[in-house]
């Protein structure tokens, strides 16, 4: 896990709560019902900001009547708007790519239910050639993507690169929860392609 930044580049983020990993590069479509959201949405489109996705460890996405916020992992991903759809009233259909991580000092919820929090940025990995070891990992990855389709895998295809495609089998591969969020706190493009060729082995998946 990457230490705390330094707390005087913090900044206000505000946070989406959810029972997924999103990974940079990835693509995750949201369907965005409850207010706080649509209003957090608007405002991240107005002010051309991204928000914070972070997995919930305990508790519900959806507002109880109580008003608890749910735990969530405290490393997270920017998630930048690409497009906005309104298929309802009352309804938007937000598609977003993931930016950098980040990691949480400090959040409070808003009168809305909206929780912000104070992050520091993680720096991006430094981008490594793929080794000839993980080169089928690699192949499995083209293999996904062609039945995911265009609309569901990221545009530019960086096949030779570390982290990306150790990136994009962590969100694909069929991992409980909490691998992927260790995957996304992995700091080393090769430690986190050594543990998912590791499962991949046990799957038989190369």
């Amino acid at each position: 896990m990457s230490p705390l930044g330094d707390e005087r580049n913090a900044r206000s983020l505000p946070l989406f709560p959810l029972r997924t990993v999103l990974f940079p590069g990835g693509l995750l479509p949201l369907k965005v019902f409850e207010q706080r959201y649509i209003e957090m949405t608007k405002a991240c489109l107005r002010d051309g900001r991204p928000f914070g996705v972070c997995m919930i460890t305990q508790g519900e996405e959806v507002a109880q009547g109580d008003g608890t916020i749910p735990r969530f992992a405290t490393i997270g991903t920017l998630a930048r708007i690409a497009s906005v759809d309104m298929p309802q009233m009352g309804i938007l259909h937000v598609q977003t790519e993931g930016g950098s991580r980040y990691q949480v000092l400090r959040h409070a919820a808003d009168a809305s239910g909206l929780v912000v929090a104070e992050v520091t940025s993680i720096a991006d990995e430094p981008r490594h050639p793929l080794a000839n070891t993980y080169a089928p990992l690699a192949k499995v990855l083209e293999a996904i993507a062609i039945r995911l389709g265009p609309r569901n895998f990221p545009a530019q295809a960086h096949y030779d690169d570390a982290s990306w495609v150790g990136y994009r089998l962590a969100e694909l591969l069929p991992l409980p929860l909490s691998i992927r969020q260790r995957m996304l706190e992995v700091n080393d493009a090769n430690v986190r392609l050594a543990a998912l060729k590791q499962f991949m082995e046990r799957q038989g998946l190369v």
